[in-house]
């Protein structure tokens, strides 16, 4: 190894240490992968970590094995070892070979003795082209064949395909405690809202042969049967050649391929000027550009020219540049830009293994992706970028124009222009553009003459409430993917006529609260809850969602049921939601809502999901599940974006066994159990997602059993616990089990938390803990309202502190704990205060900026009259003495640092 070698791998691990904690935390379990790295490079360390076979394990061992690879594909990309698309090939190759093994997992399950056969994985875009981001998704098609898929001999064909397909994507995309393989998503396939997530080839070869849009043909470039029966993917895109790649393209096609350019750049001119927060994905002059200008050229040229048809974007732009399609020096160029803003944003992407594109707005976090890439701080990462996304632009531009010529002219013989300027679009072209589209049917739930009677009906209105709503044109674009998302129309049409408020409603959705408005994206039949008035009633108790939700549960099988309280957990968290954005309800109201709703979806699936348990493999006497809930569910105060903190018990003794046909002992058959509890609250289904499950709060964290008796659990907190772990109990709540269990639960809960202590080794150890907190996850600025001097965490900790070294006020909910506190004269008058404050922002602000972006001007507004301020100058005033307030309680209780003496 040399000298340049060792430094650039040392380096590599030095940066990856210091600015990306999912890594980190990787090379901390993974020491023997980051040492081969060090003396033998990537290549020979990637050797040694060798897929998992299928077993009884797969959840776990593919989630290792995920990480390893993670792990040493960062290290390789850092250090310089692998370029762009050796990271993303290796990338792409790990998830084919992911989808391979959880595909013969789920076969196994459902027919043991058969071999996997008669389901294709149809790649498309990035992981179609073998150039898989960090921390991508991925999106494929699943094609099934009826006459070879195996199954059992009661089995409907199409019924046997989607129970394998759903534990294929259950086995990826479910997060347990080890995180996740891949994300998966199957909303690429024809009509996704009513068709089944696997298609039968001949019904998939029909609809792509006589129905498809311009946007699947553009889809279907980069695509390749990557996993499965290779064969039967083979065999399907080979019959659907023809619809790819056409010898000649009419004038119809022509147009859509320029109006695809314009809703692009139009999407993109909504404030995506280049600086901090600028998305390299989405953004004028990024990503996106450059692969639609790679694809344009491939669908006008490649059906006469075999050589276009390549899927990789710097492949295809090679390929146009030697057939003379693009110009050599552009191709080049957009080549190199290509390679720079994926390197940058792999950079985002392994900080935290999000699925993020934008750079951070916040300084701090903006450097640490600089540095991360080895660059001095952010503003010499932009300086980089800068001419990358100008020149991208430029290019793009230079294509927009180019294909204007075939993009048409929209229908204005109405007046429709003039009534959109009146309204409140300034200047009214891309909404015009957008509705001319709806007109045309280009949008699949607008092709019937009577959803186009309906969009006519109330298309005045709805001009009126798009225009009235602080960023018209950004809520125009909202309405048209909440439109493009539709199977039909024409219900919603008629409905939005009938009931205007119900449009004034579903534009202020769309105006203020991004979340609210994916949700209505997804299920366009929430807005008809609104029509009962009840919808604004003050949240419901969990008694009282239980007898709600009974009869129209008690006859479901398992499958429906957990759709069924998918459905009723989205129709209450919208509602709330609403609630927020209409100024209805105190948000610490809607909080403790949100924790109702959760507990009592958490009842219902729990007790499902046992009785299959059981069901499947018996009991174990005078033994039973309990689940312990903590953080913002154990202190009843959910967010609309919360995940649930649980740790799993069991009571009774441990060397029992089950009942069954075939005993398993009670560890194991817990462990089993609560992984599937874990699934039925998280894993998505045809309804959608329901919650996030944080386990890694049990003994001995994410490398301890997922299950432990109550007597081990209180032997740790006894015997083995750290202080923050004493910190967090005094957040823990029992939410399922007997009431039995759950007061032996809360007397050993509460035994532990009046065991005297040492004030000042506690005070000592949560500054300890804090500071490694603020190390670890700086605050993203200055509305970080959990972290930051004087934020949520600091209260938490100056609060839990004096809990358990007085003894005293040991409610899980922070407000009531703050009043007994401030009652016993524990805590500062101000501090309960102070804590109202921050945590109503805290619920507003996940509604109303979900990805911690700035809120809009109009979204202030309403944060700041839901906190009781009148305007949003003043709530900053009130934060900011809050936080000081905060800041003072906490400095006065942890210890002075000690200087360090030169």
């Amino acid at each position: 190894m040399t000298i340049l070698d060792a430094s650039s791998r040392r380096s590599a691990l030095d940066r990856l240490t210091a600015h990306a904690p999912f890594l980190a935390r990787l090379a901390e379990l993974n020491p023997d992968d980051v040492s081969r790295f060090l003396s033998d490079g990537t290549d020979a360390a990637l050797d040694h970590v060798l897929p998992p076979p299928v077993d009884d394990d797969i959840m776990r061992t593919l989630r290792q094995w995920r990480g390893r690879v993670a792990l040493l594909l960062a290290l390789g990309d850092l250090s310089g070892e692998h370029d762009v698309a050796a990271t993303t090939r290796r990338l792409t190759e790990f998830a084919d070979r992911a989808c391979d093994i959880a595909l013969a997992a789920a076969f196994a399950e459902r027919v043991p003795d058969e071999d996997p056969r008669g389901l294709a994985v149809i790649a498309l875009g990035k992981l179609g082209s073998h150039e898989l981001n960090y921390s991508s998704d991925i999106d494929p098609i699943l094609i099934f064949d009826p006459e070879t898929l195996p199954r059992r001999s009661r089995d409907d064909p199409t019924e046997a395909a989607v129970r394998i397909a759903r534990r294929m994507t259950e086995i990826l995309s479910a997060r347990t405690g080890d995180g996740h393989v891949l994300r998966v998503d199957l909303r690429l396939r024809p009509h996704p809202e009513v068709t089944p997530i696997v298609l039968s080839i001949d019904g998939a070869i029909s609809y792509y042969e006589s129905e498809a849009l311009a946007w699947e043909q553009a889809a279907f470039i980069r695509s390749r049967a990557s996993a499965g029966d290779r064969a039967l993917g083979t065999q399907f895109l080979a019959a659907i050649q023809p619809f790819i790649w056409r010898r000649s393209l009419d004038f119809r096609q022509l147009k859509e391929i320029g109006a695809m350019s314009d809703r692009i750049r139009d999407h993109f001119a909504q404030g995506q000027a280049f600086g901090p927060g600028y998305d390299l994905k989405r953004g004028r002059g990024g990503i996106r550009e450059i692969e639609f200008f790679a694809q344009v050229h491939q669908l006008i040229y490649g059906g006469r020219d075999p050589s276009l048809r390549v899927p990789a974007t710097v492949d295809a732009l090679a390929a146009l540049a030697a057939a003379g399609r693009v110009e050599a020096d552009v191709a080049t160029r957009l080549a190199g830009h290509y390679a720079t803003l994926r390197r940058i944003e792999h950079r985002l992407q392994m900080v935290e293994d999000q699925q993020t594109h934008c750079l951070p707005v916040q300084p701090g976090a903006l450097d640490g992706v600089a540095r991360l890439d080895g660059l001095a701080d952010g503003a010499a990462l932009l300086a980089m970028l800068e001419p990358v996304t100008a020149d991208v632009g430029a290019c793009y531009d230079r294509l927009v124009a180019e294909r204007a010529v075939t993009a048409g002219l929209p229908r204005d013989d109405d007046g429709l222009a003039a009534a959109l300027a009146a309204a409140g679009f300034d200047p009214p072209g891309a909404a015009l553009r957008t509705i001319a589209d709806w007109r045309a049917g280009k949008a699949r739930a607008l092709r019937s003459p009577a959803a186009l009677d309906a969009l006519e009906t109330m298309l005045p209105e709805l001009v009126k409430a798009l225009g009235a709503a602080p960023d018209p044109d950004a809520t125009m674009l909202r309405f048209d993917k909440l439109v493009g998302g539709l199977p039909s129309a024409v219900n919603f049409f008629h409905l939005l006529a009938a009931q205007p408020a119900l449009a004034r409603i579903a534009t202020r959705i769309l105006a203020l609260a991004p979340t609210l408005a994916d949700a209505l994206g997804a299920r366009v039949e929430l807005i008809e809850g609104l029509i009962d008035s009840r919808a604004f009633d003050a949240p419901a108790d969990k008694a009282v969602l239980l007898a709600e939700w009974a009869p129209g549960l008690a006859a479901l099988d398992y499958e429906r049921l957990l759709d069924r309280v998918r459905d009723h957990v989205g129709e209450r968290r919208f509602a709330y939601g609403v609630q927020l954005v209409a100024g209805a309800t105190d948000p610490l109201v809607i909080a403790a809502g949100y924790s109702e709703l959760a507990e009592a979806a958490l009842q219902v699936l729990a007790d499902a999901t046992v009785a299959e348990f059981e069901a499947a493999h018996g009991r174990i006497a005078d033994s039973e599940l309990v689940v312990l809930a903590l953080g913002r569910l154990g202190g009843r105060a959910l967010t609309h974006a919360s995940d649930l903190d649980l740790i799993y018990l069991f009571t009774g003794d441990h060397l029992a066994e089950s009942d069954g046909v075939r005993p398993i002992g009670a560890t194991t058959y817990y462990n089993r159990l609560a992984q599937r509890v874990t699934a039925a609250m998280s894993v998505p289904t045809a309804a959608g997602k329901l919650y996030d499950v944080d386990t890694r709060l049990r003994p001995q964290g994410a490398q301890g059993p997922l299950v432990v008796t109550l007597d081990s659990f209180e032997r740790y907190q006894r015997e083995e616990a750290w202080t923050w772990e004493h910190m967090a109990l005094l957040r823990a709540r029992p939410v399922y089990g007997s009431d039995t269990a759950r007061a032996a639960v809360e007397r050993i809960i509460a035994d532990l938390l009046a065991a005297p202590r040492d004030a000042a080794k506690l005070a000592a150890d949560a500054a300890e803990m804090r500071d490694k907190i603020a190390a670890h996850k700086p605050p993203q600025g200055p509305l970080d309202i959990k972290g930051g001097p004087g934020g949520l965490v600091d209260l938490e900790f100056a609060m839990q502190v004096t809990q358990l070294a007085s003894g005293q006020c040991h409610d899980p909910n922070i407000a009531a704990a703050l009043a007994c506190m401030k009652a016993a004269g524990l805590a500062p008058d101000s501090v309960c205060e102070a804590h109202g404050l921050l945590a109503r922002i805290l619920v507003m602000l996940r509604l109303t900026a979900p990805e911690g972006e700035p809120a809009t001007a109009a979204a202030r507004q309403l944060v700041a009259s839901q906190c009781g301020e009148p305007g949003w100058p003043q709530l900053l005033a009130a934060h900011d003495a809050a936080r000081q307030e905060v800041a003072d309680w906490w400095a006065s209780i942890r210890p002075l640092k000690q200087e360090t003496k030169p």
